[in-house]
């Protein structure tokens, strides 16, 4: 199985160090494949007062020495495409978000890197219309189709993380994991898809409590991995607070998790 996680963004170096010792027992465990994930920069945040993180150069940086200290895998966003390449010295996927899910340039640079590319369905997107996403890096990498085989080969992941509900709240329709399971492995973004959008005062508010049972659910229907943020204290993290899970609740989830995935195989 393969697992995501860490903090939603860079607050400081002693902050991701402290998230990255607490995970060391995903890194460890024989049934999954790892990959620490924290944000350099939150492009997309409600209001322009929002912490953003340190910004590319320094938060690669930072990525780097927890790469070379812990031995982790890493994965983190991307928003402009002349990232692509520095990115791509230090991170083993590259996550397109999902409000640039079909982003043609950026989708394009970062399929010409060697990382996995990992693109988070657009919360706006019909699920079955993110098979055209994957064929712009499908075909940028030499492949022809947008088929579950191929993107596995070609090293294409995608994210579901809910879709627009109303105003100011999403819901995860479980069709969308066997429908872009057709054509490309799916990651289920459990602490997103939880999240309320611009509904915390010039934030987006949320309720992590809902976490586990989506993600119990997803794992029931069928998907290759998950993406859970997480924090040591949740409540005064700097963003998206309250989807993530504390670090203390993580191994108990993942256990669940594995076992729910045992009896559906």
């Amino acid at each position: 199985m393969i697992f995501l996680s860490g903090p939603c963004v860079i607050e400081s170096y002693e902050n991701l160090r402290r998230v990255a010792e607490d995970l060391k027992f995903l890194a460890t465990h024989p049934k999954i494949d790892f990959y620490f994930k924290a944000s350099f920069d939150k492009a997309n945040r409600t209001s322009l007062e929002s912490f953003r993180g340190p910004g590319l150069k320094d938060g690669l940086e930072l990525l780097k020495r927890i790469k070379e200290e812990f031995d982790y895998k890493i994965i983190t966003d991307i928003h402009e495409s002349y990232q692509a390449k520095e990115i791509a010295q230090v991170a083993d996927v590259i996550q397109i978000p999902a409000f640039l899910c079909r982003q043609t340039d950026l989708i394009v640079e970062v399929a010409k890197t060697d990382c996995i590319v990992n693109i988070k369905k657009g919360q706006f997107m019909n699920p079955n219309d993110m098979q055209y996403s994957v064929l712009k890096a499908i075909k940028t990498r030499g492949g022809g189709q947008a088929t579950y085989e191929e993107s596995k080969k070609y090293g294409i992941w995608v994210t579901e993380r809910g879709n627009s509900f109303g105003y100011g709240n999403l819901v995860v329709d479980m069709r969308s994991l066997v429908i872009m399971r057709k054509f490309a492995p799916v990651i289920f973004d459990a602490t997103h898809s939880v999240q309320m959008p611009g509904g915390a005062n010039g934030k987006s508010g949320g309720d992590r409590t809902f976490v586990p049972y989506l993600a119990k659910a997803a794992a029931s229907v069928g998907v290759d991995g998950f993406f859970a943020e997480t924090h040591f204290n949740p409540d005064e993290a700097l963003s998206d607070g309250p989807n993530m899970i504390p670090t203390n609740n993580m191994q108990a989830l993942v256990e669940k998790i594995l076992k729910i995935q045992e009896v559906a195989q």
